[in-house]
């Protein structure tokens, strides 16, 4: 059931993020990577666990470093970085026992971020989105600027 509702989740927030137009914008997905990411350590803070709540801290950070990488670079590593989240979520007891997480939430997750993966790929690959950024690596003079030398 888990699986059945963390799709349907899914699947509703990619709807109404078409609805209104904000799975257009560049930021929308690396936005859902970083708030999916965050869940585990908010379930560690609740449970009291000071150890946990770092270790969940560290791999949230992996996961916003990705969110924020694909969203500058090119967005199907945000894609990927979903979809490695979800799998994540089937082996964090291992990483993280103690982080108080309900027991249902690593199948939702998993369904959920792997769903949101593969509907974001299909924004990518049909062009509703252009996945690589129109920001420059790194900053170019402009033309007719002054020095202060």
């Amino acid at each position: 059931m888990s699986y059945l509702i963390g799709i349907s989740a899914a699947v509703g927030i990619a709807l109404l993020a078409a609805a209104g137009r904000f799975d257009r914008d560049r930021s929308f997905y690396p936005t859902v990577l970083a708030v999916v990411a965050s869940y585990y350590v908010l379930f560690a803070a609740m449970g009291g666990s000071v150890s946990a709540v770092w270790t969940e801290a560290g791999v949230m950070s992996v996961f916003l470093a990705i969110a924020v990488w694909g969203s500058r670079r090119n967005l199907w590593i945000v894609v990927v970085g979903l979809a490695a989240h979800g799998v994540f979520d089937s082996f964090h007891a291992a990483v993280a026992a103690d982080a108080s997480a309900p027991t249902w939430w690593p199948a939702f997750c998993l369904a959920f971020d792997v769903t949101a993966a593969a509907y974001f790929a299909c924004l990518l690959t049909f062009g509703r989105v252009d996945a690589r950024s129109s920001v420059p690596s790194s900053p170019t003079p402009t033309s007719g600027a002054q020095s202060n030398d």
